[in-house]
């Protein structure tokens, strides 16, 4: 059954909006005129997708809906349905009755709208993993093998919590590094931005008065002057140059031969480098002990658990793994051999296998790995802060003194 976007009023005259299922425009129309709603326009919602699309209204004139089209549905956003959908099923409600409730309490309208297709799919026969799996900018393939295996155990409510729970820890360790990003970024661009006034506007002014005594200026004032002419006079390459290198830095980080390269770098970086590690390790640890604990078998884990690495070196090592338990291996043989995983790692991954209680020894690491994390980002916090104030600080002094010695040294000669 088509989902359709309506605007219409009510019987007090004000604006309303929504979606409603319908088997057809004119039924769409008979529904809202028993709610005592006045359609002014409407659109199913498969219609354009992806398109800048008007929307038809009475007068005639085209609206385009920009919300659409920057309203994103954040991690945060799935984590909290998650937890609400997971509590209506505790609570003995229906698949369907529940994703009815999700539909309206959701505020976000772009999210309203996947689960209103959702719930159309699921109450003409489909599964709920195999509704979700048709978004997977929303729902990943994490996200639909852990509801899958839900469903086929009867034990979606606990799987959706632990699923909550699993999303809820990786959105507050993404927001922990990026938040631990931002403070150097907005230093960065804004001492670039100062060294480049200095640069095209003051210096320029200041060194006129040696143009014009024509004196012997020191290296260092030289080489200010020199810097400060190629700016002004050459900005108009320089700074496309610049962007130009950028690009074509992020296309060969994304390409097949760059990214292991510089997978790898990352990993062997100083300073950054172990705080990468000790991310995907956590990430590793964390993805997989969730999605064995749902259910999912082992090699299935491993390959989405690949996958969510987001570094091809230590994937190539998950692979490893999977192809070793496929002949009968334990998991923590090919971790122990690529050296890429810390001894305690492999420790108690082989411990959890012999065991039997892997996904307890998997969270263990999680944690540990999540709190190193914590530790190693608000040190680097702490520490960039300084190194940052120097680093301006010796630019600035630098920029001072080459224009102060030839000053203090002209003033001299005149005495």
């Amino acid at each position: 059954m088509p989902v359709y976007v309506y605007r219409g009023l009510n019987d007090a005259g004000r604006e309303v909006k929504g979606l409603l299922d319908a088997e057809s425009p004119r039924m769409l129309r008979t529904q809202l005129k028993k709610q005592g709603v006045r359609i002014i326009d409407h659109q199913e919602e498969h219609e354009k997708k992806g398109k800048v699309a008007g929307r038809i209204k009475a007068s005639g004139s085209t609206e385009i809906d920009l919300k659409k089209y920057f309203e994103r549905v954040s991690v945060a956003d799935v984590a909290l349905v998650t937890r609400q959908l997971a509590t209506l099923l505790g609570a003995g409600i229906t698949l369907i009755n529940a994703l009815t409730a999700i539909v309206d309490q959701v505020e976000n309208e772009q999210f309203k709208k996947i689960f209103g297709q959702i719930k159309t799919e699921v109450n003409e026969g489909s599964s709920l993993a195999d509704s979700m799996a048709k978004h997977p900018k929303v729902f990943g393939n994490l996200y639909v093998s852990m509801v899958r295996a839900g469903e086929a155990s009867g034990a979606l409510d606990q799987v959706l919590v632990r699923l909550a729970d699993f999303t809820e820890a990786q959105a507050q360790l993404k927001a922990k590094v990026m938040s631990a990003m931002l403070y150097p970024i907005i230093m960065i661009g804004v001492g670039s931005i100062i060294m480049v006034i200095l640069f095209v506007v003051v210096i320029p002014r200041i060194t006129k008065i040696f143009d014009q005594v024509k004196a012997e200026l020191p290296l260092q004032t030289k080489l200010l002057i020199a810097v400060a002419d190629l700016i002004k006079g050459w900005w108009f390459i320089l700074f496309p140059a610049i962007g130009v290198g950028i690009f074509l830095f992020f296309r060969w980080k994304a390409s097949k031969s760059g990214r292991p390269k510089w997978d790898r770098f990352t990993l062997k970086a100083p300073i950054f480098g172990p705080v990468v590690r000790l991310v995907a390790i956590a990430r590793f640890a964390r993805t997989l002990a969730t999605l064995l604990r749902s259910g999912v078998p082992v090699l299935n884990a491993l390959d989405i658990t690949k996958d969510v690495l987001n570094n091809t070196r230590l994937a190539e090592v998950v692979s490893e793994a999977r192809e070793a338990i496929r002949e009968g291996d334990s998991i923590a043989a090919p971790l122990k051999k690529s050296k890429e995983f810390p001894p305690i790692v492999v420790h108690m991954v082989a411990t959890g296998e012999q065991s039997g209680q892997l996904e307890q020894m998997l969270e263990h690491v999680a944690d540990n790995y999540d709190f190193q994390v914590d530790q190693r980002v608000s040190k680097l916090t702490t520490l960039i802060e300084p190194i940052m104030i120097v680093g301006m600080g010796v630019a600035v002094a630098f920029i001072v003194f080459s224009i102060l010695m030839p000053i203090l040294q002209l003033s001299q000669h005149v005495r």
